[in-house]
């Protein structure tokens, strides 16, 4: 895969597990089998699917389980981001060999405020290990994550070096505006927002892209405001932005991840469980959660 191929809706597939906490395969295909129809690429074990919450040897069978089920119909770009470098290139090497299109990292967490060179010196090692024209390497910029945020200058010097893809998740688009400009001499980069808030205002400013955590549960509200925004219909896809936005609004009035899998559970869909520390909700939230995606005519 280019790192150009990488567009459309894009979720941050989640992870499933059991109530005691261990991986649920059978979730994990349910999330792919439900999903799949109406996206056009994964990005998996990242934020929403718990990657931080896994050790390398499940982060591993995690993707691969998840490679199996897409079996090549669309691609998939392995999220490998790591606390430190070493751990971030076995994961990128593991998801080369394993059949991923491509890796992408967020910033070194658990290290804030890392000066420039050393985040340079981190992706670079990572591009060295696995970076090919057929294998792109996207940076995953979330300072709220990783409080190491990357730089249009820093994103610039990636890309001098090889880097082909960032997924933004600022929700700035003066910031995504920076980044375009930052990497504006390389035809073949690939700049990515990493939200569904911001869809219009980011593909006008040019995003081909969208790692969208409302990809999980509504898949197809997100093909739709896709595809209305693709085929011209301006005022369509607004609204159907305005319906995302109240989505999000449910989805964000308590722990995201689980809240998600309760809604794929009320959608009829075995997901499975987060991992503690995100716990499930209780049935007061569950109920609220319930009434609330009735009230705009999505259960």
């Amino acid at each position: 895969m280019k790192a150009k191929d990488f567009i459309g809706v894009i979720p941050p597939v989640l992870s499933s597990f059991t109530p005691d906490g261990e991986i649920y395969e059978k979730g994990m295909r349910e999330i792919i089998r439900f999903t799949l129809p109406y996206v056009n690429g994964y990005y998996p074990v990242g934020t929403y699917g718990c990657g931080p919450f896994m050790s390398v040897p499940e982060r591993e069978k995690t993707l691969e389980i998840i490679l199996d089920e897409v079996n090549g119909k669309v691609p998939v770009v392995a999220h490998v981001g790591a606390p430190g470098t070493h751990t971030t290139i076995e994961l990128a090497k593991h998801a080369k060999k394993a059949g991923a299109s491509g890796v992408g990292a967020i910033s070194p967490f658990y290290s804030p405020g890392l000066p420039e060179q050393n985040m340079f010196e981190h992706f670079k090692a990572l591009i060295d290990a696995v970076g090919e024209e057929d294998f792109p390497v996207y940076v995953y910029n979330n300072i709220h994550y990783s409080q190491n945020r990357v730089t249009p200058n820093l994103l610039k010097r990636l890309a001098d070096y090889g880097l082909r893809g960032c997924k933004d998740s600022s929700f700035d688009l003066v910031n995504f505006y920076q980044f375009q400009e930052a990497v504006a001499d390389y035809n073949d980069f690939n700049l990515i927002i990493g939200t569904e808030a911001i869809f219009m205002g980011a593909f006008d400013a040019g995003a081909t892209g969208m790692v969208c955590g409302m990809g999980n549960i509504y898949p197809e509200v997100m093909a739709k405001m896709y595809h209305e925004y693709l085929d011209g219909h301006r005022e369509k896809a607004m609204e159907t932005q305005r319906i995302v936005l109240k989505i999000r609004e449910v989805t964000k009035s308590g722990p995201t991840v689980p809240i998600m899998h309760a809604i794929l559970q009320m959608r009829g869909i075995d997901a499975g469980y987060s991992r503690s520390p995100l716990i499930p909700i209780d049935e007061n939230t569950k109920e609220k959660v319930k009434n609330a995606l009735k009230k705009i005519n999505l259960l």
